[in-house]
């Protein structure tokens, strides 16, 4: 086994701030990288030893493989852990890290590469009995010849970029008359995204769930998998909430799902910790899509559920030890949300809202946490994901943890800036998601900006008028016009009195 001594987080913000306090925690040294614009960022702060890699943008800075290197062997660095995003799923990097000497804290390079296309990854798992959506085998560019096996599939089909995710180079087509344009734009969007045009065809399931399923695996061969994560509230194919478990899985379809995605990680000899993701219809079917080889965003939902802290876990099979428990030794305890908090206006069709967070106060108490990279007073950068943080909570039962999520977005209080804050309080308060009825489309089913309007009683209205003009002059200076997400009308009324 290789103790690791010294641990260079190859991230930012949130994420590289969560690893760094496990890591610390396990007696690990911690090192910094930042660029220029996260110079006052608290986990530079908090590392114990810091580095600037360059300007902002993440070309010139988070994405410097080689510099990253340089700075582990100047520092004496043992192991690199990339977080997600950025480096995290780049096989070359990976491999220049080993072959450096350094440990790299996730799967092989090869590995990576297999999963790294999702053709690829289809053909390693196609002798493991793992169910598939029908589509193509292999990347298909010829466009006559694309069109004939889209109608053998049956319209609506999906395109899908072969090299990448978050829905880039991704197209819904439902009529045949349809398919030659967005063919094009797949195949354009593709290439400008991911460097790689290469795209393939899909059944489109028209009512689809995304429920992934988290999986651990050592260097010895041993791999568990610690249940699945329901990540169906999206808005343009990317998260915004998450929970564990799912409302509709049953222990039966869970132990299904959970054996498949051990089968795909045994696919690839993984090893760490990975994702399998699968696509859910309406019969409760379910499929798989892709497999993600780092740590996902998601995932203190299942450490709060499991008890489970995956980046300890992480570092624990870097270093080469055995995985200390059995499958059967998880359990899943209560239930767990996450929404995440991001930088963005739902009333205008969820584009960034960079500016100043001029106030930044979190919520607290049991059950309740998060995970965030900014203090009150930070800008909020326009180089990156416009991710502020992710607010998590844990209950009994899926009621009471909507309950306490809720609870706690009401006293989640930021200024300066729209976030998803309202949005995400408008999908948990939402009939569809409280039954469990719902699928990715949520957004286009039931949200429209106007249900984020204040439906101020006659009560209520009586009460700000009898407030009067003084009193509005003397707090003008502290209230945001603008709608503050995550206030509620309680909120507006103490502020105001």
């Amino acid at each position: 086994m290789n103790k690791i001594k010294k641990l260079l987080v190859a991230n930012r913000g949130e994420i590289a701030l969560r690893v760094m306090r496990t890591a610390k925690e396990m007696g690990i040294q911690t090192v910094a990288v930042y660029s220029e614009a996260d110079t006052h960022s608290p986990h530079v702060k908090f590392a114990d030893e810091a580095v600037c890699l360059g300007p902002p943008p993440s070309n010139q800075s988070y994405l410097l493989a080689d510099k990253i290197i340089e700075v582990c062997l100047e520092l004496g660095v043992d192991a690199v852990h990339p977080g997600y995003g950025f480096l995290s799923e780049n096989a070359n990097f990976a491999r220049k890290v080993t072959d450096a000497g350094i440990i790299f804290v996730g799967p092989s390079p090869q590995a990576i590469e297999v999963m790294g296309s999702k053709l690829a990854a289809k053909h390693a798992v196609s002798a493991y009995g793992i169910p598939m959506v029908p589509g193509t085998e292999d990347a298909i560019a010829d466009i006559p010849a694309a069109k004939v096996k889209a109608a053998e599939i049956g319209y609506p089909i999906l395109i899908k970029a072969s090299a990448g995710g978050g829905g880039k180079g991704m197209r819904i087509v439902e009529h045949e008359e349809e398919f030659e344009e967005q063919m094009n734009r797949a195949i354009s969007e593709a290439q400008s995204a991911f460097g790689d045009g290469a795209v393939f065809i899909e059944k489109y399931i028209t009512s689809p769930r995304h429920i992934e399923i988290q999986v651990l695996g050592d260097l010895h061969g041993n791999i568990v998998y610690l249940f699945e994560r329901e990540c169906s509230v999206q808005r343009r194919h990317q998260r915004v909430i998450e929970e564990a478990p799912s409302a509709v899985v049953s222990p039966e379809m869970r132990k299904a799902m959970g054996e498949a995605a051990v089968k795909v990680a045994q696919a690839c000899n993984y090893h760490g910790a990975g994702t399998v993701e699968f696509i859910v219809d309406e019969q409760l079917n379910f499929y798989f899509l892709e497999m993600n080889t780092r740590l996902q965003v998601e995932h203190p939902v299942t450490e709060m559920i499991t008890g489970k802290d995956l980046v300890r876990e992480q570092l624990l099979i870097a270093e080469g030890n055995p995985l200390p428990f059995k499958q059967e030794d998880l359990r899943i305890n209560g239930h767990s949300l996450e929404v995440r908090v991001y930088a963005e206006d739902p009333r205008n069709n969820f584009l960034p809202d960079i500016g100043r967070l001029q106030t930044y106060i979190r919520p607290t108490g049991a059950g309740v946490r998060v995970d965030d990279g900014f203090e009150q007073g930070m800008d909020i950068p326009i180089y990156y994901d416009p991710m502020i943080a992710k607010l998590i909570v844990h209950d009994v039962d899926r009621e009471a943890a909507i309950q306490k999520m809720i609870k706690a977005i009401d006293e989640y209080y930021i200024t300066g800036i729209e976030t998803t804050l309202s949005f995400c309080r408008f999908v948990l308060g939402h009939e569809a998601f409280k039954s469990g009825q719902f699928d990715t489309k949520f957004v286009e089913k039931y949200f429209t900006p106007d249900k984020l309007d204040i439906q101020w009683s006659a009560e209520e209205l009586k009460l700000l008028a009898a407030l009067g003009v003084e009193l509005y002059d003397r707090h003008k200076n502290r209230l945001q016009l603008k709608s503050d997400a995550g206030i509620t009308r309680t909120k507006w009324k103490n502020r105001l009195i």
